[in-house]
Formats: C-alpha cells, sequence, structure tokens
C-alpha cells in the first residue's frame, strides 16, 4: 500500500453502527442479547444533521436586532444589513414581542418560508461560559460537550453512541445492524464521535461509491501480533480503523444507489455579487447525499456537514454593497440548501425523521472593524430546522448597550440545545443524559422539538411490516404488508435512476394484513425499487427482476 493512500484511509474517522430500520428483517433476540439493550437505548428512529459553520458567524448580520437598529447600525455602519430598500432585512414574524423581532439577511429568503411553514427556528445568544476566543479550543469545547475548563478526550455524540449502542465495534456491522452509526461528510475528523475509549463511532465520508472505491484500493494484512509498546498501540488502533472501514464500504454504495433524490433542485451559485471562491454551495452536495442515503434505507443516526469561510476579519461584505459579499453567500448557502433539503425529503416522506441545526464555534464583535469585517466575538445565534419543530424565536435580542468586553453576551448554553437533541428527540433514558454528561441541563434545556418519538414497538411495526416475494421474479411480484392502524398509503415501483414505473391502484390502507400485485409488464431485467409510503414512513424493497 502506498503511503499516500494509507495516510488518507488513516484519516478517516472510523466507524459506529445503528439499529438498521429499512430494508432488513428484524430477527427475534432474546432478553439479554445485544441487539435487545440496543433496542431499549434506541426507542426511535429519528436523525440529526448538524451544520457546522466554520469559522465564527457572524449572528448580528444572520439575524439583525430590529428594535435596536440605530444601535446596531452605529456599531457596523460600513456592513450594516440597511432596514430599507430593496435589499433590507427581512422581517421574520411582526406578531412576536418588540424585543424578539428579528430581521434576518435578505439573502435567506428559503429560510423565512420555511419559518412561515412552521419549520424554522432561532435560538438566541448561544455560547458556553468564559468562551475561549480560539477556534481549535472553542470548536473543541462544542464537539466535547464540556465547558472552558474540562478537557474530555471524547465527544458527546461519540459518548451518547456508545452508551446507546453497547459492545462497539467488536459486535458491528451484523445481519441485523449492517449501517455506520455517525457519518461526517469531508474528509475532516473532529473530535464529536470520539468515545472514552478505543476508535470513534463515526464514519468520514465525502461520497459512498468514492470511499467505497478508496477502500478498495488500499489495504494491508494484518499483523498476527502487535508490539507492546506506543507504537504498536498505534499501528493497532490504525488497523482497526481500516478493518472498520472495510466492513462499512460496500453497505453504503449499496445503500446510496438504492437510494434516490426526488426532483426538487438543488442550489449551486450565490446569485449575487461575491468572491468567486464562495460562489458555489458547498452544503447543497453533502445534503443530497444524506437524502439519498435516508432514501435507500440507511440507518444512520448523526450527520455532520461542514460549511467554512465564517472567519470574516476583512472582506465580510463588498464595499458599496454591505448585503452582498463572501458572508452574504454563505446564509445564502445554507438557507437555500436547507429549503431544499427537507423539499426533497418532503417529496420522499421521510421530512419528519430529520431534526437539522447549525452551530459555530463562536459568533464575533458587535462593532465591525475598518477592513470592512468582524473580529472573534463571543455567543451567536443557532439555527434549527425541520418540519417535526416548535418554529419561532427563543431568547430575546442581545441588548447592545450592555455588552461584555464589545461582545453579545451568552443566554443559552449550547448544551442546552443539545440535551433537548439527546433528551426529546432521540428519547434517550436519564442515565444516557448522565454518561453524556448533560445531566444539569435536562430541566433548563430547550423546548423546540415537537414531534413525539415512536415508540420501538411502534417503530418496528411500521418498519418491518413489507415483504416482496417471488424475489428474483420473472414478471410479478407480491408485496405484503401490515398496518397497526389506517394510514394514507402509496406503494410505487422505482428504477435506480428514481424514474417511476408505475403505482399501485387505491392500495388497502386500513389496519391489518394485506396483500397487493405488481406486474413488471415489458420492463427490462435489472434491480428495481419497491416503495410503500405510510403516512410519514417509507419502507424500501430492492427486488430484482430476470427474465
Amino acid at each position: 500500500m502506498k503511503r499516500r493512500d494509507f495516510v488518507k484511509l488513516s484519516s478517516l474517522l472510523s466507524t459506529g453502527m445503528l439499529l438498521k430500520f429499512n430494508g432488513v428483517p428484524l430477527y427475534a433476540f432474546d432478553e439479554e442479547s445485544i441487539l435487545h439493550k440496543i433496542a431499549k437505548n434506541s426507542l426511535n428512529d429519528k436523525i440529526l444533521v448538524l451544520i457546522e459553520m466554520h469559522g465564527g458567524n457572524d449572528g448580528l448580520n444572520t439575524v439583525v436586532p430590529i428594535n435596536q437598529y440605530p444601535t446596531y447600525y452605529n456599531y457596523r455602519a460600513n456592513i450594516a444589513i440597511p432596514e430599507n430598500g430593496l435589499r433590507k432585512f427581512i422581517t421574520l414574524d411582526t406578531n412576536l414581542p418588540d424585543n424578539r423581532q428579528l430581521g434576518l439577511h435578505p439573502d435567506m429568503t428559503a429560510a423565512k418560508a420555511m419559518y412561515d411553514e412552521g419549520n424554522f427556528a432561532v435560538i438566541q445568544n448561544v455560547s458556553y461560559e468564559n468562551m475561549n476566543g480560539s477556534h481549535f479550543r472553542s470548536r473543541d469545547v462544542w464537539m466535547m460537550g464540556g465547558g472552558y475548563n474540562d478537557y474530555y478526550s471524547s465527544g458527546w455524540m461519540g459518548r451518547y453512541l456508545d452508551y446507546t449502542y453497547p459492545g462497539y465495534p467488536d459486535n458491528y456491522p451484523s445481519p441485523q445492524i449492517p449501517d455506520p452509526l455517525a457519518i461526517e461528510m469531508g474528509n475532516g475528523v473532529s473530535l464529536a464521535f470520539h468515545r472514552e475509549q478505543g476508535i470513534p463511532a463515526g464514519l468520514s465520508i465525502t461520497d459512498p461509491v468514492g470511499f467505497f472505491n478508496l477502500i478498495n484500493s488500499v489495504g494491508v494484512d494484518a499483523p498476527l501480533s502487535f508490539p507492546d509498546t506506543h507504537a504498536g498501540d498505534e499501528i493497532e488502533y490504525i488497523l482497526q480503523i481500516e478493518k472498520q472501514a472495510n466492513a462499512y464500504a460496500e453497505r453504503l454504495k449499496d445503500v446510496y444507489e438504492a437510494g434516490m433524490n426526488s426532483n426538487t433542485v438543488y442550489p449551486q451559485l450565490y446569485p449575487f455579487i461575491a468572491p468567486a471562491s464562495a460562489k458555489n454551495n458547498p452544503l447543497a452536495p453533502q445534503l443530497k447525499v444524506i437524502a439519498r442515503l435516508i432514501s435507500g434505507g440507511v440507518g444512520t443516526k448523526i450527520f455532520i456537514c461542514r460549511i467554512g469561510g465564517f472567519d470574516t476579519h476583512a472582506n465580510q461584505v463588498v464595499n458599496n454593497n454591505p448585503t452582498m459579499g463572501g458572508h452574504a453567500a454563505l446564509l445564502y448557502h445554507i438557507s437555500s440548501a436547507m429549503k431544499a433539503f427537507y423539499a426533497d425529503l418532503q417529496n420522499m416522506g421521510l421530512a419528519d425523521r430529520v431534526l437539522s441545526m447549525t452551530f459555530s464555534e463562536f459568533g464575533r464583535r458587535v462593532a465591525s472593524n475598518a477592513s470592512y469585517g468582524t473580529d472573534h466575538g463571543n455567543a451567536a445565534p443557532m439555527m434549527i430546522f425541520g418540519t417535526c419543530i416548535n418554529p419561532g424565536v427563543y431568547g430575546v435580542n442581545p441588548d447592545l448597550a450592555n455588552l461584555e468586553s464589545g461582545n453579545v453576551p451568552m443566554e443559552f448554553d449550547y448544551r442546552q440545545v443539545f440535551t433537548s437533541v439527546v433528551k426529546d428527540w432521540f428519547n434517550a433514558p436519564d442515565q444516557a443524559l448522565q454518561e453524556v454528561h448533560f445531566e444539569n441541563f435536562v430541566e433548563s434545556r430547550i423546548d423546540y422539538v415537537r414531534c413525539k418519538p415512536l415508540s420501538t414497538s411502534e417503530l418496528f411495526q411500521d418498519r418491518f411490516a413489507m415483504n416482496c416475494y417471488p424475489n428474483p421474479t420473472n414478471q410479478e411480484i407480491y408485496i405484503d404488508y401490515t398496518l397497526k392502524e389506517a394510514a394514507e398509503i402509496r406503494i410505487a415501483m422505482y428504477d435506480l435512476t428514481g424514474r417511476s414505473l408505475g403505482e399501485i391502484d387505491n392500495p388497502p390502507s386500513g389496519p391489518g394484513s394485506h396483500s397487493v400485485m405488481f406486474d413488471f409488464g415489458q420492463v427490462i431485467s435489472g434491480t428495481y425499487l419497491v416503495r410503500l409510503f405510510a403516512n410519514d414512513a417509507v419502507i424500501t424493497r430492492k427486488v430484482i427482476l430476470a427474465k
């Protein structure tokens, strides 16, 4: 194996796994089995997508405090978003109290549309006590789930996954549990998925097919034993990463190829004036891959995306128009990409399973500098996206007359936001909150999660209630499914490009067991997908036509 390939492979953050709910039969398990423990701990099919705004986002130009606009303008006249004109800020909601009146950046029209649909929220002034102005240290604090004086070697997501899925990595993957538990998009490796001991609980990829090709282009036979030295421990660690990466590569490729995106068009370019390097949307392709993986039935629980460029010390805006430039492009990219992502998921009946949120290591100072930029600050807003959230504004506009050393003071600890993910979205037990080190934030967590998670029994009933046979078939396929209660039902057949081959007319939708038949007619031999849409649930089965 070439050293270049070895280093490239070693940078892949290694694996975790998740109880796989789509496309895999549920096997019986006894009371003490690992699978039973996982089922008790996991309890729902919810997915979290985190978007890291790397560099430190300027919150005051993201959401303008309308009730303090004159003060806001005086602090940053050379970059202030105007209150009048064609590109003035977008008033989020005139029905909010005065101290929550926000103006979105004019390029966040998609976020405004999502708010009007009930799918967008803002949490104001998020940080941690004694915030550290270092990119590296602050990023680690957010990832590890601690305070300014904590130095954990693990991440809060890694600790949650380690508790929820015991026996990792030795017992994973398995026929019942074939998928990585967590995926970080891109080549970067963060602290987020690290566990207290052993390899991390996540996998780093750019695209599933490319990941599969990379894994299969390199490799080395593992030694029978390792030296009892620090170097030996490191070699064993790296080879364990390679082993787990190999185990998931083909599975991810298969799931990706089995999935599809709807006819939603994802944004590609910022349409206004900005540096050439900021024009392309780097977030949209990441979200499109995630939507396709979810569509294909992946069981991954947590995804992290990253969009950089927020360290705007200079040239945050173009000189003659503070509403355009690099920062404006970044806000457009996030807003428009999230709108497309949820439209895609909704078209496939998957949106209620996915909660998304942004975070950044810190905000920017209230006053701009002479270089048309802003310097490292303190608190900043987080944005929450999803069809299962309580929309609105949490917290109040920062008091610009009472700053802390020129910075926006903290109103919410970031752990109040993440505790709601663990407790309310993932429905984790109290013991899990203790393992994650969030137990002190349960009472003060923020109530932005609306949808009640499915219980284990409800989830199993929904996810493992369809069979297709004979498979392979030479002409007809019978589709058996069971409904616990009446639901809106649609059954459709697709090829692997996402082209529809037809639907079952008026499939039975009442509680109980049902059977329908689909005739392939003149369709040529190949691999196809049967999709059953039941309210907000989607079940996918791959079938092979061999004429």
